[in-house]
């Protein structure tokens, strides 16, 4: 137990979870303009006070859990217009980057260190207090806020500057959300031809399923920049074709499948049919300018 008063502002699903975690090793305080999440964070130990103004007279050390990003620079500026300002205010609402770098520009000219510290995970781990958290911000901001988050933390993954953890965890909600489509689409086909779902969650779930994107792809050639050999642009090509002609035969509408198809036309297109289908990566490197091999 430390003695540290920690505020929580924004009680529901993540914000209550994470309060209720901290409650168990420390005192806080919570603020919700919802009266009932506040009743049932009141059960979780947390001390719940009637207005962000007064939360900041209780305590230095301010954690966000908020829905909009709106929502977070509003209250930002309301911590940085405060009589009592906090010392530290640590962001875990799922904001843009851009939000973050706004709401630390607030921070910065009110003498208030910031970080987004974006939460990974369910409720559950959150409630358990075994959070992983992608964290960025100045360095020595990074290092106040680890001194708290650590009280629930599984693990903290520096990612670097102010941004840096809700890009992250932007990025990464991106990839699950569209795979869910694609996902959606695939077990539609499979039921469609007779195949159990079930067999398909044990055909996917092999290193030869989900996985090899992932692994012989992005880490094994887009990092090397190594495109030769392997399987070819044409043939991936192809058998996009064949699940998108099948789709069509079966009456399966695809959406996020049909719009994965036109890189792999493009990749034809400019004379990329004999590299490794990963090649697609060069596709990117030129029109968002960046660059995906390994420099370390």
């Amino acid at each position: 137990m430390i003695t540290e008063i920690i505020g929580v502002i924004g009680l529901g699903n993540a914000g209550g979870a994470v309060a209720g975690a901290l409650a168990r090793k420390t005192k806080v305080v919570g603020f919700d303009p919802d009266p009932e999440r506040c009743l049932r964070a009141g059960d979780l130990g947390v001390d719940c006070v009637s207005s962000t103004e007064e939360l900041a007279e209780k305590t230095d050390h301010i954690i966000l859990s908020l829905p909009k990003p709106e929502i977070s620079i509003a209250v930002t500026k309301t911590l940085c217009d405060s009589a009592s300002r906090p010392k530290l205010l640590i962001e875990t609402s799922t904001v843009t980057p851009q939000t973050a770098i706004t709401c630390n520009d607030l921070c910065k000219q009110n003498d208030i260190a910031y970080v987004d510290a974006a939460i990974a995970g369910g409720v559950a781990s959150m409630a358990a207090g075994e959070i992983t958290f992608f964290l960025g911000g100045a360095d020595e901001n990074k290092k106040l806020a680890s001194n708290i988050l650590n009280l629930i933390a599984a693990g903290i993954h520096d990612l670097g500057p102010v941004g840096a953890g809700m890009g992250t965890k932007v990025v990464n909600n991106g990839v699950m959300h569209a795979l869910m489509v694609v996902l959606i689409e695939a077990f539609s086909m499979s039921n469609k031809l007779g195949v159990s779902s079930q067999t398909m969650i044990e055909i996917l779930n092999r290193e030869e399923g989900l996985l090899r994107p992932l692994v012989h792809r992005v880490q094994e050639r887009m990092q090397e920049g190594n495109y030769e050999g392997g399987m070819s642009v044409t043939n991936a090509r192809k058998d996009s074709v064949l699940a998108l002609e099948t789709a069509q035969h079966l009456g399966v509408p695809l959406f996020a499948t049909l719009a994965a198809h036109t890189p792999y036309e493009i990749a034809e297109a400019n004379d990329m049919g004999d590299l490794d289908y990963a090649s697609l990566a060069l596709l990117w490197e030129k029109w968002a300018k960046v660059s995906f091999k390994n420099t370390d």
